[in-house]
């Protein structure tokens, strides 16, 4: 449950949400999560550190079940970093991310407008660190995907098929 005053989620939904997501692989099931590169009036590019994973990502992560792909984005933009889009998400591509269960499926966003939630704090539980880092000097130990996605919205390239 999302607690109404915090906007956090409670313990026991991410116990739910971690064994939803376990019982799916083990039925075989595909996964679907959501990546989101947010954008500042300086082109300087938004990065989580998660508390439980090495290096800095783009902020993101499941769709939870009756969600759509755009509502779990603003969901996780809110939840990870505080930020709350003006305009809807832009759906950009869909990745294969064949380094996680061989079934997993990740949508790839761009947010360019959007507004701090004054009541976020974050979440430390989940998230170490949330910064905004030009593209040209990005943190040791970004990773190799973030890295791809940046250089495809950056170049207008055409985006490969795996995460």
């Amino acid at each position: 449950m999302v607690d109404a005053d915090s906007g956090h989620i409670s313990l026991r939904t991410k116990i739910v949400r971690t064994l939803v997501h376990t019982f799916a692989m083990f039925r075989r099931a595909m996964t679907l999560g959501v990546r989101i590169a947010v954008f500042n009036q300086d082109g300087e590019i938004l990065l989580v550190k998660h508390t439980y994973l090495k290096g800095w990502y783009l902020p993101g992560g499941g769709v939870d079940p009756g969600e759509t792909l755009e509502q779990a984005a603003i969901r996780e933009l809110r939840e990870e970093a505080g930020i709350v889009p003006v305009t809807p998400p832009q759906f950009l591509s869909m990745h294969f991310n064949r380094n996680a269960t061989q079934r997993d499926h990740v949508a790839f966003f761009v947010v360019r407008d959007w507004n701090r939630d004054p009541h976020w704090q974050m979440p430390g539980h989940e998230i170490a660190e949330v910064g905004f880092f030009s593209p040209e000097s990005l943190p040791q130990g970004t990773t190799p995907a973030t890295r791809r996605r940046l250089m495809e919205v950056r170049n207008a390239q055409d985006a490969s098929v795996f995460w």
